[in-house]
Order: C-alpha cells, then sequence, then structure tokens
C-alpha cells in the first residue's frame, strides 16, 4: 500500500500540453506538500524497498541539498541557460520520478549517421548536480561527465560546436 502511495505522491496532474522545463513538471505531491513531510514518506517508502524519486530528494535524503527549493534553483539555472538556446529541448519523460532532461537537437545527426544526442541530465551523484552525456553513436553508453551549472554556462558554445 505504501508504494501505491508514493506512485500517487510523484504523479503529477494531467496537462494539456507537455513541459517544456522541469518547473512545469513540479505538480506532484513531492514538489508541493511540507518539505519535512515529503522526506519522512521518502524514507519510509524507501526502508520498505525501492522508492524512485526525483534527484534532488536523494540529494536532500543524504544531507548533500539544504532544501527542495535548492535544487529546483538548479533546475531553473540550466533552464534558464538551455531555453534561450536554438537546439535545445527539455525532455520530460525520463525513469519514473525523475525530472526529465535537455536535449541538444542538433546533435541526432552523427558524423555516420543518426546518433544518440547530447544530452544534460540532472543526477545526486556528485555536487555539481549535472551530467553532460556527450552525443555517441553505436554499441554502449557514453559515459556522463561531472558538471556544475557553472561549467556548463561557461562551455555550452564548445559544447554546441562539438556536437
Amino acid at each position: 500500500m505504501l508504494s501505491l502511495e508514493w506512485s500517487e505522491a510523484l504523479e503529477v496532474p494531467n496537462s494539456p500540453g507537455l513541459a517544456g522545463t522541469p518547473a512545469e513538471t513540479r505538480g506532484s505531491w513531492v514538489n508541493k506538500a511540507d518539505e519535512d513531510q515529503v522526506l519522512t514518506t521518502y524514507r519510509s517508502v524507501r526502508a520498505a524497498g525501492s522508492a524512485p524519486a526525483p534527484w534532488w530528494l536523494r540529494a536532500l535524503d543524504r544531507g548533500k541539498l539544504s532544501s527542495r527549493a535548492e535544487g529546483h534553483a538548479v533546475e531553473d539555472a540550466v533552464t534558464a541557460l538551455l531555453s534561450v538556446r536554438p537546439g535545445w529541448v527539455f525532455v520530460p519523460w525520463a525513469d519514473f520520478g525523475e525530472v526529465g532532461y535537455w536535449e541538444y537537437v542538433p546533435s541526432e545527426s552523427g558524423v555516420y549517421g543518426p546518433a544518440t544526442p547530447t544530452t544534460v541530465q540532472f543526477t545526486d551523484s556528485h555536487r555539481g548536480w549535472i551530467h553532460l552525456v556527450p552525443a555517441h553513436h553505436g554499441p554502449g553508453q557514453a559515459q556522463p561527465i561531472d558538471f556544475t551549472v557553472a561549467d556548463l554556462r561557461a562551455q555550452i558554445e564548445d559544447i554546441e560546436l562539438i556536437a
């Protein structure tokens, strides 16, 4: 029953259009309810088994972020940078519970045919909160590169040129 309640807590209410930014995906209970209650519920679900969750909630749970608002600020800073640049598109469908990611569409046309595009993903695996996954072609997965918002801002033009 707890897993079912958690799934409902992660559900974003239906909207007429596709979310174009992470902020537009923040309609779920985990994004709106009292932060302490969200954290307590998450820990209860996690103690009982698998608990999908947004990157910022996992970081908050481990004490790497001080608040949900801090995580949202990272998402908003990336959005402010990428949403005004041609070719960047927010992809709201990621693993259940996740926020989504940004994709550089021009990088889908690789030198040797279609490629998996360059993506900017949010992560709780390091304190920079961003993984840059370069465009790649062929078998296997490209290895994510640990980034910060400042790294992304400083290197965005080079990233776009390489793609």
